[in-house]
C-alpha cells in the first residue's frame, strides 16, 4: 500500500532501540527522511545503520521538558522541516502504590507527559502553517487496563492521552492529525527488563500466544502517519495482541 510520504520527514525520539526504532525503520522504508535520537551514542550508531535511507541521528535525552523541545529544535536544524513527530520515551521505575514515594512522580509526569507537551509546542506551531502533520504518541495499552506494578507510567500516560486528544480537536482543522498508539506486550529491552526470565509467561497471558514484534508495529505506526489516515485523529490504538479485555 502506498502511504504518500515519500520525502516527508521524521522525528523519532528515543528510536535507537525497541518501538522507536521499529517505527523509525518502516518511515524510512517509505521514503520518510528520518532523524532519531538517544541517549547513547554507540546504539545510536548502531540504530543509524540498521535504519539505513540515509537516517541522522544526535545524542540527546528527552525525559524532560527541555529534552523534548531541544529534540525537536535539533530535528528542525537537521531536516529543514518536521512533517511527522513519534514522541516517545522510556518508561519510569516499576512499582505499586506502597513502594513508590512521592518524590518519583514529578520526574515520571516530566519524563511521560511533560516532554511530550514540550515537543508538541516546538513541532506544531508550524506543521500548522504549511498545512500538514502527524504527531504519534507511542504510550501504553495501560492507559485502557492498567498494568500492575507500573503506577508511575500508567499514571502519567494517562495525562499525556488526555493532552493528546484535547490538542486533536484544536488542529485537526489545520490539516495536522494527533493520535496515539498503545502497545501492549513486546519484546523489547524495557519488557526483558520488567519480566527478566519470565517472557514466556508473559506471553501466556496474550490471547494471541506471543509477544508483539516492533517492526510489525512500526508498520502500523507508519499507516498512522501516513496521507490515507488524514481523516484519523484523536484515536487511541491499541496493539496488543488482544490483551486489552474492554469492549471500548
Amino acid at each position: 500500500m502506498e502511504l504518500g510520504l515519500h520525502g516527508k520527514t521524521a522525528a523519532i525520539a528515543a528510536g535507537t532501540a525497541g518501538l522507536g526504532l521499529g517505527t523509525a525503520q518502516a518511515l524510512a522504508h517509505e521514503g520518510v527522511h528520518v532523524v532519531i535520537c538517544g541517549r547513547d551514542n554507540e546504539k545510536l550508531q548502531s540504530a543509524l545503520s540498521r535504519i539505513g535511507h540515509g537516517a541522522q541521528g544526535f545524542v540527546c535525552d528527552v525525559s524532560t521538558e527541555e529534552g523534548g523541545r531541544v529534540f525537536v529544535e535539533q530535528s528542525v536544524a537537521a531536516l529543514g522541516s518536521v512533517d511527522i513527530l513519534v514522541a516517545n520515551g522510556g518508561g519510569p521505575p516499576a512499582g505499586t502504590f506502597a513502594s513508590t514515594p512521592m518524590d518519583q512522580y514529578m520526574p515520571a509526569l516530566e519524563n511521560n507527559l511533560l516532554s511530550i507537551v514540550s515537543m508538541c509546542q516546538a513541532a506544531i506551531p508550524p506543521m500548522c502553517e504549511r498545512g500538514w502533520g502527524r504527531v504519534l504518541a507511542i504510550t501504553s495499552y495501560s492507559v485502557r487496563q492498567p498494568v500492575p506494578n507500573i503506577i508511575l507510567s500508567n499514571t502519567a500516560r494517562a495525562g499525556v492521552t488526555a493532552f493528546l486528544k484535547t490538542l486533536s480537536r484544536e488542529v485537526a482543522a489545520k490539516g495536522v492529525t494527533v493520535n496515539t498508539i498503545q502497545p501492549g506486550t513486546h519484546k523489547t529491552d524495557r519488557i526483558t527488563q520488567l519480566y527478566g526470565d519470565h517472557l514466556d509467561s508473559a506471553a501466556a497471558t496474550i490471547p494471541a500466544g506471543f509477544l508483539g514484534d516492533a517492526e510489525d508495529f512500526g508498520r502500523i505506526a507508519a499507516f498512522m502517519c501516513s496521507e490515507s489516515a488524514r481523516f484519523m485523529t484523536g484515536v487511541n490504538l491499541q496493539v496488543d495482541g488482544g490483551a486489552y479485555a474492554g469492549l471500548i
